[in-house]
């Protein structure tokens, strides 16, 4: 756990998992020197020189210089809004209101109640009356009432597998016309799938997928979700055999600078260099191409092809990593890094982070409720983007972090009118969203419920007043 806001001077192979100031669960590689360019600096978290307390270290090593320790980093600043109070909920505000007008009719009612009757009765007798006025007046079963009525909303919410700890915001759910939800884990299963293994044409094409499993299956180093991913497809597409028909003969493990694995496996007849890696890397150290069984030398044409399917599957949303192989390997004995050259590109394998089943039916819900839908997520656009599409999110207007911290308040809640997405956010940043869409009066408000019990308090008053009166009466003739 990284303990304080750092700067760093000196650092090797340093990946660092943020996920407790973005949500986001992939790690991000800090330098010494940014290798950002000043149009890429959408949020405070993307700087790649400091690391920041309450993140922790996924890999490798650094120095660095302390610049912000406890309650002044970025993370006690974060803490300090959590903690600084919350605001009234609309519902503290109705009980709040319906106090302030039944006190306005005590100060009303009364004294000309008292005038009334000490005109034609005695003081004694007119202050009684209007001291029973003020006890009338007073709901002495409104707690109760209150009090059953949330909590049989905190029954029925238990029923759906929701657990209520405070009964004020069962109202709020219900008064609510805007929802503000995150991306990762709540749209989204948070679990890594492979979606698609494509050939250098874009077609679907089994080798891929069966090269990708031999290589994510025989690395000894620790499996990570892509690899689990690449086994729990494979596997489903009957590849089981493989396993049973080629051994591991060597392995040159993955690194961060690198950022390609390669395993080496025989089936007894051959010998088969395969790496995996990301798309830039691979093409590096690639000089051939194989479509369909037939080798051939990468053209400027081709390579530009291959770009643009891997950027074209990055906007849909995908991870895309590379896969390659190398055959002529049978006369080598120990196996390094130098090895990784004059391979043959075979295809690509697609990740994707997939909604939630669920999710989709329900936006569809809160629409037809007149529940309004907004995005808050740490994580990029092109990935927001292609995960709002699939869930009937209008994803036509995405605003970056970066914009909002440029605007004035009044700007950003003209923006909130007319956008459901915001990506590359900061915790402070979605904090400042919720907090104009509150003062905005858009986020929840009291409509039926207080006015209905006014009304009926009302009308109690008036039963009450008629039934003193006719008490009084009785009281008198019988005098």
């Amino acid at each position: 756990m990284i303990p304080a806001d750092l700067r760093i001077i000196e650092a090797k192979d340093l990946y660092v998992g943020q996920s407790s100031l973005t949500g986001e669960s992939d790690s991000v590689k800090k330098t010494a020197e940014t290798e950002l360019k000043p149009d890429e600096l959408d949020s405070i978290s993307d700087l790649d020189t400091i690391c920041f307390m309450g993140t922790n270290v996924i890999s490798g090593s650094a120095k660095s210089v302390v610049i912000k320790i406890a309650d002044s980093t970025y993370f006690g600043k974060v803490a300090h809004t959590l903690t600084s109070g919350k605001p009234k909920t609309a519902f503290q505000k109705g009980i709040e209101s319906i106090s302030r007008l039944l006190i306005r009719f005590m100060l009303i009612m009364i004294p000309i109640v008292f005038l009334l009757n000490a005109w034609k009765h005695d003081i004694i007798t007119a202050f009684t009356f209007a001291v029973a006025i003020a006890i009338g007046i007073t709901p002495l079963l409104l707690p109760v009432i209150l009090s059953s009525s949330l909590s049989k909303g905190a029954v029925r919410m238990s029923k759906k597998k929701t657990i209520v700890k405070k009964l004020d915001s069962i109202q709020n759910f219900g008064a609510m016309n805007i929802l503000c939800t995150d991306k990762t884990g709540t749209l989204t299963e948070d679990k890594i799938v492979l979606e698609k293994y494509l050939n250098i044409n874009g077609e679907e094409d089994q080798r891929i997928l069966k090269h990708a499993f031999l290589n994510s299956y025989f690395q000894t180093g620790l499996k990570g979700s892509i690899d689990e991913a690449v086994i729990q497809r494979a596997l489903g597409n009957n590849m089981k055999e493989l396993k049973e028909k080629y051994k591991k003969i060597d392995e040159i493990p993955f690194d961060f600078s690198r950022r390609r694995l390669s395993v080496v496996v025989s089936d007894g007849e051959k010998n088969q260099l395969i790496t995996k890696g990301a798309v830039e890397e691979i093409l590096s150290i690639c000089s051939m191409v194989d479509y369909k069984g037939e080798v051939s030398n990468i053209t400027k044409e081709i390579k530009d092809n291959i770009l643009k399917l891997s950027k074209s599957l990055n906007e849909e949303g995908l991870r895309v990593v590379a896969v390659c192989q190398k055959n002529d390997i049978a006369n080598v004995k120990h196996f390094s890094v130098s090895d990784e050259k004059n391979m043959v590109l075979l295809g690509f394998i697609g990740f994707l982070d997939p909604p939630k089943e669920s999710a989709k039916e329900s936006i569809e819900k809160l629409n037809h409720a007149g529940i309004r839908v907004i995005v808050l997520t740490g994580d990029n656009a092109e990935v927001t983007r292609a995960v709002c599409n699939k869930v009937g999110i209008n994803s036509k207007n995405i605003v970056l972090g970066s914009k909002i911290d440029k605007l004035s308040d009044i700007a950003v809640q003209r923006l909130l009118k007319k956008t459901n997405i915001f990506a590359k956010l900061s915790p402070i940043q979605k904090a400042r969203i919720v907090r104009l869409l509150k003062e905005s009066g858009n986020v929840v408000r009291i409509y039926g419920r207080p006015e209905l019990m006014i009304a009926l308090h009302l009308q109690t008053l008036m039963l009450e007043y008629l039934l003193i009166q006719l008490l009084t009466l009785q009281k008198n003739q019988q005098i």
